[in-house]
C-alpha cells in the first residue's frame, strides 16, 4: 500500500453543467470559476473531453493553475487510440495526448483507456503490450466492455492478474440503477440506449479502485443501488486504499447531489471521514443580503 493517507475521492462526469449554477457553483461563475469552485468541493473529474478532442495548450495550462495539487483529472485517451484498428503505442494521437496534458503534472490520472466492446480476450496480449509501452510516471485504469471479461473465468482472472501486476486499475461500471429506473423521460431513455449493461464485479487491483455509477432520475432510488458500494468503500479505506467514485445521472443535473448523499451515508459508517466542503453556490445564497420585510 501507498504511504499516502487513504481518502475518498469523489467526482462527477463533468464540471461545467449549467444546471449546477446557484448550487454547486455561484450563479455568475464563468468557465474558469466553475472549474475552480468544482475542484474545491470534489477531488476528481472524468476528463471525457480528451476522448473526442485535445484541448488547446492554453486551456490545459489554465486548468493546471486552477486545480489543487491533489486533484485527480481522469482524462480518457483519445478515441483514435482506444477505438482504432489496433492499440499502437506509436500512435501520433497518443504522443500528442501526453505532450498536451503534461502541464497537469500529478493532477493527471489515473488516465483511462476505455475499450470498445469488440476488444476481448483475443486482444489481451496486444493490450498488455500497449500498456507496457506507456510512460511509467503516470497512473492508469482500463475499462473493458467485452462480455467475456465478465464471466469470472480464466479470461477475467488473467485480465485482472495482468493489470494487478502492473498497478493498473480496472474501472468498475455500475449501471444497475439506471436500468432499474422505470422513468420515461427523454434523458433516461437516451442513457438506457447508450450506456452498457454488464455485470458488476468489485475489484481493487491497485491503490485507487475506480467506480463509475450511473443512476436514474430519482436519487433516493439510486442510493439503494449504491448501498453495496458503501461497505466496499469502507473496506477499501480501511485497507489503506483511496477509492475513486464518479456519480452519473441521465442528464447529470442531479449528479452532484447524488455524490453528496453518498458521502453523507458513508460518513454515517465512518464518522472520521472528513465532511464534504460547502457548495459555493449555496454559500453565496447564505451570504447574500436578505430583503427586509415591510413590517
Amino acid at each position: 500500500m501507498s504511504d499516502v493517507a487513504p481518502r475518498l475521492i469523489l467526482g462527477c462526469p463533468l464540471w461545467a453543467e449549467p444546471a449546477w449554477r446557484g448550487a454547486l457553483y455561484s450563479s455568475g461563475a464563468d468557465a474558469d470559476q466553475r472549474l475552480y469552485e468544482y475542484s474545491r468541493v470534489f477531488s476528481a473529474v472524468e476528463g471525457n473531453t480528451t476522448f473526442y478532442a485535445l484541448p488547446a495548450p492554453e486551456v490545459v495550462a489554465r486548468w493546471a493553475e486552477l486545480l489543487p495539487a491533489d486533484f485527480h483529472f481522469c482524462a480518457k485517451l483519445p478515441r483514435e487510440v482506444s477505438h482504432g484498428d489496433q492499440l499502437d503505442p506509436r500512435n501520433i494521437d497518443l504522443l500528442q495526448f501526453f505532450q498536451r496534458m503534461a502541464p497537469l503534472e500529478q493532477r493527471l490520472g489515473p488516465i483511462w483507456l476505455q475499450l470498445p466492446a469488440r476488444v476481448g480476450p483475443q486482444q489481451l496480449e496486444q493490450l498488455i503490450r500497449f500498456l507496457d509501452a506507456l510512460p511509467t510516471h503516470y497512473r492508469y485504469a482500463v475499462e473493458v466492455r467485452h462480455p467475456d471479461f465478465f464471466r469470472k473465468d480464466d479470461n477475467e482472472r488473467q485480465l485482472n492478474r495482468l493489470l494487478h501486476e502492473r498497478g493498473i486499475e480496472r474501472v468498475m461500471f455500475d449501471s444497475r440503477g439506471l436500468f432499474a429506473s422505470t422513468a420515461t423521460d427523454a434523458a433516461t431513455l437516451d442513457a438506457q440506449r447508450r450506456k452498457p449493461r454488464l455485470p458488476v464485479h468489485a475489484v481493487a487491483l491497485a491503490q485507487t479502485p475506480t467506480v463509475r455509477f450511473i443512476g436514474g432520475m430519482d436519487n433516493q432510488q439510486s442510493l439503494r443501488w449504491l448501498e453495496p458500494w458503501l461497505a466496499k468503500c469502507a473496506q477499501w479505506l480501511n485497507e489503506g486504499r483511496s477509492p475513486i467514485l464518479f456519480m452519473h445521472t441521465p442528464d447529470n443535473c442531479l449528479a452532484p447531489e447524488l455524490a453528496r448523499l453518498f458521502h453523507a451515508r458513508l460518513q454515517e459508517q465512518l464518522p472520521e471521514l472528513p465532511p464534504m466542503p460547502a457548495w459555493p453556490g449555496e454559500q453565496q445564497l447564505l451570504e447574500s443580503p436578505q430583503q427586509g420585510g415591510l413590517f
